[in-house]
């Protein structure tokens, strides 16, 4: 499991810059959920095309997490990745076409078929749990799921950020997330990169521009302060 911490230099530019580490004192859980990112095989199973062999460490930090949630009335969104083909033409031909090639286009055009994709096999999910598909890195961007409307029908405006990769569709749902208005936080020991750095570096970027980063403990505690 990643342990990023917050180099001492990010720390002092925040303090300098808003006297505080932390964006948010206090999570109204009224207000909160958790959202956890393509947790699914595509990027979870060992050999898949976009596996994130760190993935697999984040899944017992999410689950419990998601039951202290659920203990509390949070709700928990699973969102999944599907992308759709119709002949050699697809709903993302820029991504499919410049970032995989070859038999790696292939597998991955396989392994993100639409109706394919469920939570990764390890989650614990209840009844009570949303279930979103999204066709781009983030979640949020018009057009790539119904996550937005759904967050708005449910009053919420805090959003836990859990999943995978931390630098890419977690970090863009996250980044879109803040852009639209909503409080979040990332949640350090919940997401899960492909090296130390790249998790690392998104999470302090993140602290500095978009939103809190947080342990799953840190939430709770916030979350009981309300």
């Amino acid at each position: 499991m990643h342990h990023p911490i917050i180099r001492p230099h990010v720390v002092d530019r925040l303090l300098a810059r808003r006297g505080k580490l932390h964006w948010f004192d206090a999570l109204d859980p009224k207000r909160t959920a958790l959202i956890v990112v393509d947790m699914q095989s595509t990027f979870c199973e060992p050999g898949s095309p976009a596996e994130v062999p760190e993935s697999r460490n984040i899944v017992q930090p999410i689950n419990h997490l998601a039951r202290e949630l659920r203990a509390r009335n949070i709700p928990i969104f699973w969102i999944l990745h599907a992308n759709t083909h119709l002949g050699s033409k697809s709903d993302w031909e820029i991504f499919f076409n410049h970032v995989v090639h070859n038999d790696v286009r292939t597998k991955t055009i396989d392994s993100l078929m639409p109706g394919k994709q469920t939570v990764w096999r390890d989650l614990e999910t209840s009844v009570q749990d949303i279930v979103i598909t999204k066709n781009r890195y983030s979640a949020l961007i018009p057009g790539s799921s119904t996550l937005e409307n759904m967050l708005r029908n449910y009053g919420v405006d805090t959003l836990l950020i859990a999943g995978t990769k931390t630098n890419v569709c977690c970090e863009s749902t996250g980044r879109d997330a803040m852009m639209l208005d909503f409080k979040v936080v990332m949640i350090s020991d919940c997401c899960a990169a492909l090296s130390e750095e790249e998790h690392r570096v998104t999470l302090e970027t993140f602290i500095q521009q978009f939103g809190d980063v947080m342990t799953a403990t840190e939430v709770l505690e916030k979350l009981n302060d309300k």
